[in-house]
């Protein structure tokens, strides 16, 4: 059940910003306090399951081969590279780039994460997009729909940072539903739980924004 004051602060923000021609986002900005970031134990690193997705469609890419690839293909991935594609893809580092932008999400079989690491790490990590592992005997399938739904959020060595949570056009307690999930986690996730917390805010790409905390 989704927070009353949680959906009436999403439904100010909405009324009280333009509709414009595309689909916004809609996004937490996340303000803390009395931590000192530049130790990795004080930044939040988490990847939160949304009980309601993101209101869109992730482009999904998996690194694998055989009996793997064809199942992720069927599980709708909308490409699977091969050992080769990684090959080309670390000579060519403009390919890389132009693939690192084209998808949102990347998985691949455990045995090429060395390799991914080696030729893509430098383009895949500063963006966040480092592949999640497909270790043997896991369901690819799985790690898909549940990548559909995921997101990842980052603190690095800032103490202010944005989380996406879903889309304008979303159920208004959906979003209100996704924003208390990643609440509780940013919480748990620090040290002194909301006492680290500074404020939060609840915004659209191109709209206001409304505090939430």
């Amino acid at each position: 059940m989704a927070d009353e004051n949680i959906v009436e602060t999403i439904e100010k923000l909405l009324a009280d910003s333009p509709e414009r021609k595309f689909p916004e986002g809609v996004e937490l900005a996340i303000n803390l306090k009395n931590l000192d970031m530049s130790q990795p134990k004080n930044r939040v690193d988490e990847e939160i399951l949304l009980p309601h997705g993101l209101g869109k469609d992730l482009k999904i890419a998996v690194f694998a081969k055989g009996e793997v690839g064809l199942q992720a293909k069927s599980a709708g991935a909308e490409m699977v590279f091969s050992e080769e594609d990684l090959a080309e893809m670390g000579e060519d580092k403009a390919r890389a780039r132009s693939v690192a932008n084209e998808y949102d999400f990347f998985i691949a079989e455990v045995q090429y994460m060395a390799q991914i690491g080696k030729a893509l790490g430098a383009i895949l990590g500063p963006r966040g997009k480092m592949p999640t592992p497909l270790p043997p005997g896991k369901n690819v399938a799985d790690l898909i729909n549940s990548a559909r739904s995921s997101i990842r959020i980052r603190s690095k060595d800032k103490l202010t940072f944005h989380v996406s949570v879903g889309r304008r056009d979303m159920d208004v307690r959906k979003l209100a539903e996704n924003v208390e999930t990643v609440l509780s986690r940013v919480e748990g996730a620090l040290e002194k739980g909301k006492h680290n917390i500074r404020s939060i805010y609840v915004t659209t790409t191109m709209g206001k924004s409304a505090k939430v905390v």
